[in-house]
């Protein structure tokens, strides 16, 4: 067994990391396996390297050891772009030129997992526009996801401990798999990396279940190995709301600095037991 912990240097850790760095940990050293530690760091106006040491240093107090060094997205541009070149040599990829605001005003925009589904605008663009607009003008990448799908058939995944999981990729629409200020999405880079490292089980919270609907597709189209998944509840704070970033209260950085015993605490989340006023919930 191989699992990872896959922060973004954008900020610092809190409880929530914290339950789902430990459970992947603990499931590793349960099955005789092996923990890594991913930085998904290609989010460039947003990464900061000081956040990538604290997040170390984070493992470090909560006592889970690592299992090779740290990989860096960053170092790793060229697989997604090989990836990207596959995928549009094989019609499966289009040039976007919509603006986010061109698509918050469609009113053929419906819902998805993911909130608002891109309608399809530059979907059929002539090949001859196309070219002339990509010379100079700001676009994304986008999958064709009826065409991938249809290359692709029916796909699953084993949700660890709930069995078969029919994917939904369609329900997201044309996702977007790169742009200019992100050389590859969540989706593909995730995906990748993954395969990449291999990771075998992959152990996150409930809020990126729907995503897996679309790495299921590009683990299909791609030629790559399917992990196991394991989506766990979510930490809550004492307002019921989903931790974020800027929860400074319930960072492991404040915890620390309280003089909180992070070997402990570590013990503690393993068990499913949090902080008083803290709780675990779904989505």
């Amino acid at each position: 067994m191989l699992t990872r912990f896959a922060p973004s240097p954008t900020g610092e850790l809190h409880l929530g990391h914290a339950y789902s760095a430990v459970l992947a940990h603990t499931a590793a050293r349960a099955a005789d396996g092996r923990f890594r530690i991913r930085i998904d760091d290609i989010d460039g106006s947003r990464s900061r390297e000081e956040y990538v040491a604290a997040a170390l240093a984070d493992l470090d107090w909560l006592g889970l050891a690592l299992d090779g060094p740290p990989v860096r997205q960053s170092a790793h541009l060229g697989e997604y772009a090989a990836a990207l070149a596959d995928l549009r040599a094989r019609g499966l990829v289009y040039p976007c030129f919509c603006t986010r605001a061109d698509i918050a005003q469609s009113l053929a925009a419906p819902h998805g997992p993911s909130g608002a589904v891109y309608p399809g605008t530059c979907r059929s663009l002539p090949a001859a526009e196309r070219e002339r607009r990509l010379v100079d003008a700001a676009h994304c990448w986008r999958l064709d996801m009826e065409r991938a799908t249809a290359l692709a058939g029916g796909l699953y995944w084993d949700e660890q401990g709930r069995g078969e999981r029919l994917a939904d990729p369609q329900a997201h629409g044309d996702v977007v798999l790169a742009r200019k200020d992100a050389p590859a999405s969540y989706h593909l880079a995730s995906t990748l990396d993954d395969a990449a490292m291999g990771v075998t089980h992959v152990i996150r919270g409930a809020d990126l279940i729907a995503s897996t609907d679309v790495h299921r597709l590009l683990q299909a189209l791609l030629g790559l190995p399917t992990p196991i998944y394991l989506h766990h509840a979510l930490v809550c704070g004492p307002d019921g709301k989903r931790l974020a970033k800027r929860d400074a209260a319930a960072s492991l950085a404040a915890l620390r600095a309280e003089g909180a015993d992070g070997h402990a605490l570590a013990a503690d989340l393993a068990a499913g037991r949090l902080p008083t006023g803290y709780s675990l919930q779904m989505p």
